[in-house]
C-alpha cells in the first residue's frame, strides 16, 4: 500500500507551529509496511484542491488532517466530495451528537460539522464536535481528521490503525496502553529506548499526561520492559491503560468517601479547576482558596507570620499550615495545597520549578513534599505541579508517605 499525508494548517505552512501529525501518522503506517511516499502541508486557503488530486493518482491511502471546523475557510469536506464525485449529506449520528453537546449553537455555521460525502463513513469524535470520516474515491481510500491533537491523535489510533490493519489483512497487533505522568516526551523516548529497543513504542502528548503505546515480543518481556522503565522514573508515574492523575485522585476520594479542598499558590486555582471539571465533584470538593499574596496565606488561611518571614512562602513549612488552613475552613477530610517558583524569575532565592506541596488529612500527620521540576515555562509547571498533587494526594489518601512517593520521581 502506497500513502500521502496531507496537513492542512497556515500556522503550519508559516512555521509559526510545527507538523507532528505527519511524523506520527508516517511511523505509525511506516511500522505497518504501508509505504509513505508524501507528507505535504498546505495552507487553509484552499490549495488543497490542486494537491487532492494529484495524489489520488499516485496513492492507495490519503489521510488529510485539519479544516474540518465550522468557518469558511474550512473546505476539507467539500474538497473531498468533489474529488470522489460524492454529494455532501448530514450523517445523523453525528447531527444527534452534535446537537446533543452544542445544543441550539449546532444550528448555522456548525452543521456543517455533521455533513460528509455520501456513502463515507463517520469517525466518532469524543473530544470535539467535528468527525473524522473515511470512503473511496476513484479507487483511493481517503480518510479525514480533524487537526487537534487530542481529536485527531485517538482518531488515529483508536479507528484508523484498525481499518488499515484490516484493509492489510494484518492481525490485530497485541498492544498494551499507559499513561506517563510529567515525564517530558523527549525524556520518556530516551528512557524506553535504553529499557527495550527491539519491541515497539509509541506515544501521544496530551494536556496533562502521555499515552504510552508498547507492542512486540510477547506480552511476558513488554511487561518487564514496563517495569524496568517504572523503576528509572518513580512510583505512580506510569499507570496501566488510559488514565488522568485527577481521575487517580477522584478514585481514591469516592473509594473512601472522602471530601478535600485546596489551597493554591503557584498554580493559580488550577488544582481547583481541574478538580471541579468532572460531573458530580460536588460530591467530593469543598472549596478552595487561591492564596497568591502572603497577605492572603496569613489572613484567610492562617499561615503564622512567624513562618513566612522564618522559612518564607515557598517553603514545606508554609505548604503545611496552608494545607491545614483550607481543611479548617472547609470542614473537609483531606486538604492539598502548593506553593512555589513558576518563574521566569527566581523568588525568595528558590530556583525556577522549586514547588512545595501539602498534604492534611482528619487525623492523620500533615505532610510536605518538595518537587523541583524542570522548566518549559509558567505553565508548565504549574501543569506538573496540577499532576503531581494528584498523584501524591491519592498517595496520600491510600496510606502512603507521599514524601517517600515522590522521593523515587527522576526525570521531573
Amino acid at each position: 500500500m502506497k500513502a500521502s499525508i496531507i496537513v492542512i494548517g497556515t500556522e503550519l505552512t508559516r512555521g509559526i507551529i510545527q507538523d507532528k501529525h505527519g511524523s506520527l501518522i508516517s511511523r505509525e503506517l511506516t511500522a505497518l509496511g504501508v509505504h509513505v511516499s508524501e507528507i505535504v502541508a498546505v495552507p487553509d486557503d484552499g490549495t488543497i484542491k490542486g494537491i487532492l488530486g494529484a495524489l489520488m493518482r499516485s496513492s492507495d491511502l490519503v489521510i488529510i488532517t485539519g479544516g474540518l471546523g465550522p468557518t469558511s475557510d474550512d473546505m476539507t469536506r467539500s474538497v473531498i466530495a468533489e474529488a470522489a464525485g460524492k454529494r455532501l449529506v448530514r450523517d445523523e449520528a453525528s447531527w444527534a451528537f452534535l446537537l446533543g453537546r452544542l445544543g441550539d449553537k449546532a444550528y448555522g455555521a456548525n452543521a456543517r460539522q455533521a455533513m460528509i460525502p455520501e456513502g463515507f463513513t463517520a469517525i466518532p469524535n469524543s473530544n470535539g464536535t467535528a468527525p473524522g470520516f473515511y470512503g473511496y474515491g476513484s479507487g483511493t481510500l481517503l480518510v479525514s481528521l480533524p487537526g487537534p491533537p487530542r481529536e485527531m491523535d485517538p482518531m488515529f489510533y483508536d479507528h484508523v490503525l484498525p481499518l488499515i490493519r484490516q484493509k492489510l489483512d494484518l492481525p490485530d497487533a497485541e498492544r498494551d496502553e499507559y499513561s506517563s505522568f510529567i515525564t517530558a516526551e523527549a525524556k520518556l523516548e530516551e528512557l524506553y529506548e535504553s529499557v527495550d529497543p527491539e519491541l515497539e513504542w509509541g506515544t501521544r502528548f496530551q494536556d496533562y499526561r502521555i499515552s504510552l503505546y508498547v507492542s512486540g515480543k510477547t506480552k511476558t518481556e513488554r511487561d518487564e520492559a514496563i517495569s524496568r522503565l517504572r523503576a528509572l522514573v518513580g512510583v505512580h508515574r506510569i499507570e496501566s491503560g488510559s488514565s488522568e492523575a485527577l481521575d487517580i485522585a477522584i478514585g481514591a476520594l469516592r473509594s473512601h468517601g472522602a471530601t478535600v479542598s485546596a489551597a493554591e499558590s503557584c498554580t493559580g486555582g488550577l488544582i481547583s479547576q481541574l478538580l471541579t471539571s468532572r460531573p458530580g465533584s460536588s460530591d467530593f470538593m469543598l472549596g478552595a482558596v487561591t492564596s497568591y499574596a502572603a497577605s492572603v496565606k496569613e489572613n484567610v488561611l492562617g499561615v503564622k507570620r512567624e513562618t513566612v518571614e522564618a522559612y518564607g512562602t515557598v517553603s514545606a513549612e508554609c505548604a503545611r499550615e496552608m494545607a491545614d488552613g483550607v481543611r479548617r475552613l472547609t470542614g473537609s477530610d483531606y486538604a492539598v495545597s502548593v506553593t512555589g517558583v513558576a518563574g521566569p524569575s527566581t523568588d525568595e532565592g528558590k530556583a525556577v520549578g522549586t514547588v512545595y506541596l501539602g498534604f492534611s488529612g482528619r487525623g492523620m500527620k500533615t505532610e510536605s513534599v518538595l518537587l523541583e521540576f524542570s522548566s518549559w515555562g509558567r505553565d508548565s509547571i504549574r501543569r506538573k505541579a496540577a499532576v503531581a498533587s494528584f498523584l501524591l494526594l491519592a498517595a496520600y489518601i491510600n496510606g502512603e508517605d507521599p514524601a517517600s512517593a515522590a522521593g523515587s520521581w527522576k526525570h521531573i
